[in-house]
């Protein structure tokens, strides 16, 4: 009997089929090995500090590797297919998902929203991200935030390179989820592994870079427009950073539901059923390994669940995150 129900269920889903993605790599000044070693992904250097896990920006797009749509990119088929993300408006797939491995500390960063980016980025979206920490160092520290009081004293502090006083640094651990706006000062910082959910949008304005060198010049640094749309005053500690690390298993968690996504998190033991409701549904497989509809899944998988699929059932033991628009 329950073959016979497994096979209805893949039937009912043949129409639109579980879309799984090869990943992008990217080598960073600040990257490593860690997505090789704790992923078993075949990586492009020992320098590399990104797998853009679900993407369809022109500066990573993703294929999709097997089915009646392989060798597809992602963003062809937002373009070409756009009943499987339930017929959403739009010119471009709106999220990116990117696991990060940071060796070294990223630069000191913040992201323009999507008017100034619009206006000075060649029409590209703004950036609202969130990261969820996979891994990181036991007494871990992110610079989120910063504490001049006023636009005056931040463009002073920059522009006198009073790092230390500017930024603003909080603990993490493993489990913790921030919320990271538009005006944001941010920065990964080394031995930190995140998943990171986004706007599908690659600008990134440096404030600060530890006068690092590539090829023997220092990174394009991006001040003014950094001064420009650096949030001042910041926002509070308290609003920044939530502890997600012992979330109850086989539910549905809600991590943050913002203007641009919903991001949810899953511990499945067992087994675990869900209706797919929404245009599409990211999933990246954060650990563990079994079945999605009697389809592998497991550790370092990253696929979208399309439109109409209907009742997804996960069976075995596996941590991952989830994400779709903001509904």
């Amino acid at each position: 009997m329950s073959v016979m129900k497994n096979e209805s269920r893949m039937d009912e889903n043949k129409e639109c089929p579980l879309l799984f993605l090869n990943p992008v790599f990217k080598e960073m000044i600040w990257g490593g090995r860690r997505l090789a070693d704790q992923f078993g992904y075949e990586i492009p250097g020992d320098d590399t500090g990104e797998c853009w896990g679900i993407s369809a920006h022109p500066n990573g797009d993703d294929e999709i590797r097997d089915g009646i749509y392989a060798g597809k990119k992602l963003s062809e088929l937002w373009d070409t297919h756009r009943e499987l993300f339930g017929d959403l408006e739009g010119d471009r797939f709106p999220l990116l998902i990117k696991i990060i491995d940071a060796k070294d500390n990223l630069s000191i960063q913040v992201h323009p929203d999507d008017a100034y980016a619009a206006k000075y980025e060649n029409g590209s979206f703004g950036k609202t991200e969130c990261w969820y920490i996979l891994d990181c160092p036991e007494d871990a520290e992110l610079v989120v935030g910063h504490h001049a009081k006023t636009r005056e004293e931040l463009s002073s502090m920059i522009y006198g390179g009073q790092w230390d006083a500017l930024i603003r640094k909080i603990p993490i651990q493993k489990g913790d989820f921030i919320q990271i706006d538009p005006g944001t000062v941010h920065a990964i910082t080394t031995g930190c592994m995140i998943l990171e959910t986004q706007q599908n949008s690659d600008i990134t304005y440096r404030v600060y870079d530890y006068d690092r060198l590539t090829n023997g010049k220092p990174r394009e640094l991006h001040v003014e427009k950094s001064i420009d749309v650096i949030t001042v005053p910041a926002k509070s500690v308290d609003d920044s950073v939530k502890h997600y690390a012992n979330l109850p298993e086989n539910q549905w968690n809600e991590l943050i539901t913002c203007p641009y996504y919903s991001v949810f998190k899953l511990n499945v033991k067992g087994s675990f059923e869900k209706e797919q409701n929404d245009p599409f549904l990211n999933i990246s497989i954060l650990d563990g390994s079994g079945t999605l509809n009697g389809q592998p899944v497991k550790k370092g998988d990253h696929l979208i669940v399309p439109a109409g699929y209907g009742t997804m059932k996960f069976e075995g033991d596996l941590e991952l995150i989830a994400s779709t628009v903001a509904r």
